[in-house]
């Protein structure tokens, strides 16, 4: 039996997918092999990628006005290749530092050019996203946010007007709901959260964009050479790739990004509705600034930590402690998880504080 896997990545897969994947292991659509022993370069794989692309573009709403990458290394990576490509050394680009991913995303980003933080909500512990009037904005080459920190479950409800590119990291949030895609200049996420398995980052840019990486961006980071080379480059992560691709066309199959946000809209609304009315729990986010994918909490008593966390495995409920930097517990409730896991945990944590509250 399965358990419920409300790890915040490599998170849980849709079950369909994976039964897919494990139908399609050893022989992959009379193939002879699976898929991940195919040549990236064979016309089977290069169907499989064109699939996927296709896919993610209906699902988004994506024009050809944009490219789509299919990378390696995480969306970390991208705090290095975002500057590289959009910036030279002696220019400037803002940064509102909303979490810890924004602020290492800022960090990395002053090595390689001068990075003006615009705003940034530290100062509340990370609790509240800061009203886009008190920015303190440069209007350099470009400005990044993070619409979703999945650390601290702090969430834009609102999405940056400015006057240069917005790039935003989506790692935590993209494929949870629609999108308008025009909004940005650059997208980028890790795979791990809702597209699929670890070892894969989607990079969606504005191809008016591509053209700008200074002349010692290394060619792997390089989005026009990628562009130009289909994702092929070097060799991309072909097996999330099709996993990915899956995972998007069990998307479409439940109707799309509107079918799967009324999902997470009401999971999320059951376990903040549950936290909000017992004492023995607490989220530290305004309000409207709480996340739909990352649920933090803590508990009243923080000597019942270790003994809340041990009793959830017992009952199957895995990976609820919260991040090593802020501590307490944390339910990452991506697409992934079903309403019923949520219904469970729910469950758990009401018996929790009748025993222990």
């Amino acid at each position: 039996m399965r358990a419920h896997n409300f790890c915040a990545g490599p998170a849980a897969l849709p079950i369909a997918v994976l039964e897919r994947a494990q139908a399609e292991l050893l022989d992959w659509q009379s193939a002879g092999a699976s898929v991940m022993e195919l040549s990236h370069r064979s016309p089977e794989f290069m169907g499989v990628i064109e699939r996927a692309e296709a896919a993610l573009r209906r699902l988004l709403g994506i024009s050809d006005d944009y490219a789509v990458l299919f990378l390696q290394g995480g969306a970390s990576q991208q705090f290095s290749a975002v500057p590289l490509n959009l910036a030279q050394h002696d220019q400037t680009a803002d940064y509102v530092v909303t979490g810890q991913w924004s602020k290492k995303a800022a960090a990395e980003a002053s090595r390689l050019m001068t990075v003006n933080v615009a705003a940034s909500s530290a100062d509340t512990q990370f609790s509240t996203v800061p009203a886009q009037q008190d920015w303190q904005i440069t209007g350099g080459e470009f400005l990044h946010y993070c619409p979703n920190e999945t650390i601290g479950g702090l969430e834009f409800s609102w999405v940056p007007e400015i006057g240069v590119p917005l790039v935003a990291d989506m790692s935590s949030t993209l494929l949870s709901r629609p999108i308008d895609v025009s909004q940005f200049g650059v997208i980028y996420a890790g795979a791990q959260k809702n597209i699929g398995p670890a070892g894969l980052t989607l990079v969606i840019v504005r191809r008016d964009l591509l053209g700008r990486a200074r002349s010692d961006c290394p060619s792997t980071l390089n989005w026009t050479e990628q562009a130009s080379n289909g994702s092929m480059y070097n060799t991309p992560p072909t097996f999330a790739i099709y996993l990915a691709g899956l995972v998007f066309e069990w998307l479409e199959g439940l109707g799309g990004l509107p079918a799967i946000e009324k999902i997470n809209r009401h999971k999320a609304a059951m376990l903040y509705q549950l936290i909000d009315d017992n004492p023995l729990y607490a989220n530290p986010v305004e309000v409207p600034s709480r996340s739909l994918m990352n649920v933090p909490f803590t508990l009243a008593d923080e000597s019942l930590d270790k003994t809340f966390l041990s009793e959830a495995q017992q009952q199957g409920l895995l990976n609820l402690k919260g991040h090593r930097s802020v501590g307490g517990m944390r339910a990452s409730i991506y697409n992934a998880i079903s309403e019923a896991s949520v219904v469970a945990l729910c469950e758990f944590m009401r018996d929790f504080a009748q025993r222990k509250g």
